[in-house]
């Protein structure tokens, strides 16, 4: 069923000024950038306001209003509180923000900890991982997009997802992390206040009781408890969200660009404000088949039961809404992936010896290359944007206890960490491929587990937490 609220001329120009605007702030922020780590840790001077918003609303993203309704859609309620319960990877993360910007207060990225913390060959299967799950999540924003912009307007999907990438990489390219950290604290507003208004219009228009009776009748398999595969979506995301924020360079940028004392408090405040997000978004999805609304793609179902709800100018909000909280993970993606490359990939292992003023150019001209990449490889919409999303649990979830153990205790081996990466990972895919996206996460986390336990075991490594104060070379 097509429905395009907004014509194709309104989605151009609200294109058109979304870009100025961020463009421009993007570019303003920017000239505050005075060195490296101005614009790859936004002078690591961040306050409580900006660092809880920038995180809640780095975490608000396509998964969330896109991806969080599709899984409610096709699993029912377990896919709804399933989802929310990403918000254990925040609100875990907590301790270990601050115990991060302790140990490594000259670092810069996650993959300096492992380098120094384990060694060469796990820095390596770390950065496989990471990357790996970068690109996936920086192609479904992508996807997402263009998903957003041919389900209210029917503008082309390639279209929509190329000028949003290019927004974004502009603004993000002049601005660093403080233009990123900037316009997440506006964005992080505007999501809030449009997500309670869509769930208040969607409860008052069609309710509570309908919703359920309506489900109840044609589709019960979306209410019962016991739908098997939506249970083990429940565990498998749980493993799947902790993963994600515990190794990835976006969490980790921000815990070393925080003041002292600032990190456990941010992600906190960010994960219990984010909670009930994914169920307002969820129970949206829930009322399109009391509505008469069925989506060509699943993935589609969020912004149409809202704009449906909201009429031609409520479209018009909807898209804000999401463009923002797409614009707000994109973003942060791209800097923090670009830290990525341009510390760990480039300046370890390319060139040893690059000045700060060259890294600072080398980090601008890889986010462009991010973008270009991310534009490519999401031309041809292959999938939907939960399917790409879970595919990438097998790669995050393998990096849960190295992490965790790396940060807490001195004991854990860098020859074991390498293997529960690489083993776990492959479980993982294995998993995936073999019975569903909704056990990779699941898979991955528990062989890495073992293995790690096994390490604990076996071998005493004895690290002094001093060499991760000092940044160690190799």
């Amino acid at each position: 069923m097509e429905y395009n609220p907004i014509s194709i001329s309104t989605a151009l120009i609200l294109l058109v000024i979304f870009g100025v605007v961020w463009i421009f702030f993007g570019w303003w922020l920017g000239k505050k950038n005075k060195s490296l780590d101005d614009f790859m840790l936004a002078g690591r001077n961040v306050g409580l306001a900006f660092a809880g918003a920038t995180a809640m609303a780095t975490w608000i993203t396509s998964n969330t209003t896109l991806v969080a309704p599709q899984l409610t859609y096709e699993l029912g309620v377990w896919g709804m509180v399933g989802y929310s319960l990403a918000a254990l990877g925040l609100i875990l993360f907590a301790p270990m923000a601050q115990r991060i910007k302790e140990l490594m207060p000259k670092g810069y990225t996650c993959g300096d900890f492992i380098r120094v913390r384990y060694g060469k060959p796990a820095w390596i299967a770390f950065l496989v991982v990471s990357f790996c799950y970068a690109m996936g999540w920086l192609v479904s924003l992508g996807m997402a997009g263009g998903v957003l912009l041919d389900t209210l307007s029917g503008l082309n999907y390639k279209v929509g997802m190329t000028v949003i990438l290019v927004i974004c990489v502009t603004y993000t390219l002049l601005g660093g992390l403080r233009a990123v950290i900037a316009t997440d604290y506006v964005q992080t507003i505007i999501i809030i206040v449009g997500v309670l208004i869509i769930g208040f219009v969607c409860y008052q228009s069609v309710g509570l009781e309908e919703v359920y009776e309506f489900n109840k009748e044609k589709h019960p398999e979306l209410l019962s408890l016991l739908f098997p595969a939506a249970m083990m979506f429940l565990f498998n995301n749980i493993f799947f969200g902790i993963g994600e924020i515990f190794h990835s360079n976006v969490w980790w940028s921000r815990a070393l660009a925080f003041r002292p004392g600032i990190g456990k408090k941010a992600y906190l405040l960010s994960g219990f404000l984010w909670l009930p997000i994914p169920i307002v978004t969820g129970f949206v999805a829930l009322a399109a088949p009391a509505l008469g609304l069925y989506p060509d793609s699943s993935d589609m179902v969020g912004p149409m039961v809202a704009a449906n709800l909201l009429g031609d100018i409520g479209a018009i909000f909807v898209f804000i809404v999401v463009f923002s909280a797409l614009a707000s993970s994109l973003d942060s993606l791209l800097a923090a992936t670009s830290d990525l490359v341009t510390r760990d990939i480039y300046n370890g292992l390319i060139d040893k010896q690059a000045s700060k003023e060259k890294l600072h150019k080398i980090s601008k001209l890889v986010i462009l290359g991010l973008g270009v990449v991310t534009w490519v490889i999401c031309l041809p919409k292959v999938t939907t944007l939960g399917a790409l999303l879970n595919f990438t649990g097998a790669f995050v979830a393998s990096t849960i206890w190295p992490i965790v153990l790396g940060l807490y205790q001195r004991r854990m081996s860098g020859h074991f960490v390498t293997a529960a990466l690489i083993l776990g990972t492959t479980c993982g895919l294995i998993g995936y491929h073999v019975i569903g996206f909704y056990v990779a996460a699941l898979f991955s986390c528990i062989t890495s587990f073992i293995i790690c336990m096994i390490g604990l075991v076996v071998k005493d490594d004895k690290f002094d937490w001093q060499r991760l104060k000092n940044m160690e070379k190799q």
